[in-house]
């Protein structure tokens, strides 16, 4: 059996986490060694953080332009191009002395990394059917695992060999493990959404039943991404460097980092259970409201179990948000739009991770603490609410006068 929901889509859908989980990375690795790339190239926190903004800008393109390939080409050329531009990028950084060009391997590390997310997310959005939700939010569970798994070992390598051996060791990695994965995912997707007369199917609902036009339901998904992934970023992309300032070392930083992310994928998991209940629309209001709540938490105490806890809830709470954006797209556009669509939507949140990693730096820089820049998040975090809750809104009036 390798149509929809068959053993082999199963099967494929385990290779994609695994092939997310190897090009996560890319995200990661720079979360991780910022502290001590910020000392050796004698840089300030905005600025090393403007670097984050560079690789998740990248990630942005790429899930872009790799979903417009997807959907032409397939997976199998997308993701080996993928491999081969992170080693490239990986051997790159270390060589670079200055901010400019260590921004620049940024941005190559960053756009193909993103061949590894949204890609796949719509790849694998073809081969199951009632199950979607979940097979969705197990695709994009593939990223967080390689948060939960990279920083404590990222963190052992810089400790032992220092940030430039550790990049050049994951550039090597990627392309050895990435391109053999990439050609067991050469079956080309299930012609199944077609109707008897042999034209393609129509997605469950359209973007008019919203009431908006195609073009404006993404516009919508966009604001709603950035919003959500500006208040996200700051406990990602900053706990690291938040412990090291409280004097509780790197290391417990990675840990939180690890702990936040390993609760993500549990939490990504079970929104797709949900979202194959009740719909994407009201898993990503239940999920931004919950990490709202999470924020809150970072504000309240800053002592190591206080962080701790705080990260756990914010991984639990948290996860759910981004996949929710795709389940959107494949319930409101087009199937043969999937992998562009869900590129955008989707890519759009790295706009707000980068946003919002640059925010937290300079807020740093300008406070002396990140007590501002989790009151920017919680902010940020609201525009996203209000978003889901007019798309609900919507939603519930054109039900009652269907």
């Amino acid at each position: 059996m390798r149509g929809v929901e068959s053993s082999y889509a199963w099967w494929r859908l385990a290779a994609s986490v695994t092939l997310s989980t190897v090009g996560g990375i890319g995200m990661w690795c720079l979360v991780v060694a910022l502290p001590s790339i910020q000392q050796d190239l004698g840089i300030s926190r905005a600025d090393i953080s403007f670097a984050y903004t560079m690789n998740t800008l990248g990630f942005f393109a790429g899930g872009v332009t790799w979903g417009r390939l997807v959907d032409r080409r397939g997976i199998v050329l997308t993701a080996a191009l993928s491999a081969t531009g992170l080693a490239l990028g990986f051997a790159w950084a270390p060589l670079t002395s200055s901010l400019a060009m260590f921004a620049a391997a940024q941005v190559l590390i960053g756009f193909s990394a993103a061949a590894t997310f949204a890609p796949l997310v719509a790849d694998i959005s073809h081969w199951f059917d009632r199950r979607r939700g979940i097979a969705v939010a197990i695709a994009a569970s593939g990223n967080y695992l390689a948060g939960a798994i990279w920083p404590p070992l990222i963190q052992l390598l810089i400790h032992d060999h220092g940030w430039r051996v550790t990049y050049w060791a994951v550039g090597i990695l990627c392309f050895v493990a990435m391109v053999p994965l990439a050609f067991t995912l050469r079956r080309r997707p299930p012609q199944h959404e077609t109707r008897g007369d042999g034209t393609a199917a129509a997605a469950p609902h359209s973007a008019r039943s919203l009431g908006l036009s195609p073009n404006a339901l993404q516009a919508v998904l966009v604001v709603a991404g950035i919003g959500c992934c500006v208040a996200m970023s700051m406990p990602q992309v900053h706990i690291v460097a938040y412990c090291a300032d409280l004097g509780y070392g790197v290391a417990q930083g990675a840990s939180m980092l690890s702990l936040m992310l390993g609760f993500g994928i549990v939490s990504r998991i079970a929104s797709g259970w949900i979202a194959d209940r009740v719909g994407g629309i009201k898993t990503l209001l239940l999920g931004s409201t919950l990490q709202c709540v999470a924020l809150v938490f970072y504000l309240i105490d800053d002592s190591l179990n206080s962080l701790y806890l705080a990260s756990a809830m914010f991984g639990l709470f948290q996860g759910g948000i981004v996949p929710s954006y795709a389940i959107i797209v494949r319930e409101y556009f087009p199937p043969q739009e999937a992998g562009l669509r869900v590129g955008i939507a989707v890519s759009s949140t790295l706009i707000g991770m980068a946003l919002g990693g640059w925010m937290g730096g300079m807020l740093f820089d300008m406070t002396g603490s990140y007590r501002a820049a989790f009151i920017n998040g919680i902010a940020w975090n609201v525009l996203n609410g209000a978003v889901a809750w007019w798309l609900l809104f919507r939603q519930s009036r054109r039900n009652v006068f269907a």
